[in-house]
This record gives C-alpha cells, sequence and structure tokens, in this order.
C-alpha cells in the first residue's frame, strides 16, 4: 500500500531540531546527493510578508504583534512551492512547529510526511553555534535574549510533535553535535532509499 500512496503525492520530510542544530547544513547536502527540494516554511513566510499582499501584510501584522500565524496560511503556501516545484521530493525543514501545524498539514494536504529527520544537539552547543553565527548572519534573531526563547518554544512546541512521530515510529534521529561530515554520515543513511 505504502508505494500506491507515495505515488499519488509527492515524498515529504520534516525536518526538525532546535535552533543552530544544523538543519540547513544537512539539508543542502541532501539536496545535491538525493535530489530533494528544500523548503523553509519560516522563509516562505518571510516571502509572503514581503510581497505586499493583502494576505501577506495581514501576517505582517500578526507576527508584529506577536500573534502566531495560522497553520492553514503555512500550509498553503508550502502546498503552493511545492506544486510550483518540478520536484516530487522535499525537505520542509521548522515544520510542524507544534501540534496544531501537524493537524493543519493532514487536513489541508491530506496525506503524512515518509519521516521526521530530527537533530539532536545539546542547547550549549546551539547557543554556541547561533551567537557565532549572529556575528556573521545579521540575523536579528541571533542574539542570547532571542535564543533562549526560542530554545524554550522549541521544547514546548515542537519536541511533543517529535514525540508524536516517535510514537508512530516515524523519527530518523542524528547527533548533530559532531562535525558537519560526521553528521552528515549519519544523516545520508537514512536517505539511502530515495537514491
Amino acid at each position: 500500500m505504502a508505494a500506491a500512496s507515495s505515488a499519488a503525492h509527492p515524498s515529504v520530510v520534516f525536518v526538525l531540531g532546535g535552533p543552530g542544530s544544523g538543519k540547513g547544513t544537512q539539508c543542502a547536502n541532501i539536496i545535491n546527493d538525493f535530489g530533494f527540494e528544500h523548503l523553509s516554511a519560516g522563509d516562505l513566510l518571510r516571502a509572503h510578508m514581503k510581497s505586499g499582499s493583502k494576505d501577506g501584510n495581514m501576517v505582517a501584522e500578526m507576527i508584529k504583534a506577536g500573534q502566531i500565524v495560522p497553520s492553514e496560511v503555512t500550509v498553503n503556501l508550502l502546498l503552493d512551492a511545492m506544486r510550483a516545484s518540478p520536484r516530487d521530493k522535499f525537505l520542509i525543514d521548522g515544520f510542524p512547529r507544534n501540534q496544531e501545524n501537524r493537524d493543519a498539514w493532514e487536513r489541508t494536504a491530506g496525506y503524512d510526511c515518509d519521516f521526521v529527520l530530527f537533530f539532536d544537539c545539546p542547547e550549549e552547543v546551539m547557543e554556541k553555534r547561533l551567537l557565532s553565527r549572529g556575528e556573521t548572519s545579521g540575523r536579528t534573531d541571533d542574539n542570547i535574549e532571542s535564543i533562549k526563547k526560542r530554545f524554550k518554544t522549541f521544547v514546548e512546541s515542537s519536541v511533543p510533535v517529535v514525540d508524536y512521530y516517535r510514537g508512530l515510529s516515524k523519527v530518523r534521529e542524528v547527533m548533530s553535535d559532531q562535525p558537519p561530515e560526521e553528521v552528515y554520515a549519519q544523516t545520508k543513511a537514512h536517505f539511502a532509499h530515495f537514491a
């Protein structure tokens, strides 16, 4: 049955891990080696806000007011990007951020992910990476106060999603506190069936 369903919809791998766990670095490697398209929910939302569209302006106002963007908005942005792509294999980075995102994905997309790629990394390692990245990236949220808030949000909202998928035996875990090439050696083993 699994083979039939994968033909009916694209392959989707949700990529989760705390801020600074190395998701972006490893996604770039997977794209090169396995022909996936990388979609970042955050990047799509930021582009949507900059678009100047009515919906984009509404999202920008919500974020400015500290409100959560409705999950359907994010899911529809992801699905639109997938439909616009010539590829049929997607890494969806930083999504689902919480149980509501996950439920909205299944409700709106009509199918679930193939698996969740989870980069497990100690907080002190992620913090060090983010602080050094903040010096060069110009990202305003790579400062210690924002980092601590992002860690707290990840633990409270995203870890329960990882646990949910763990219960379905759909989590492929990678310890990402090693050098990037060692992390990738672990990561690519989970994609062998896509080669």
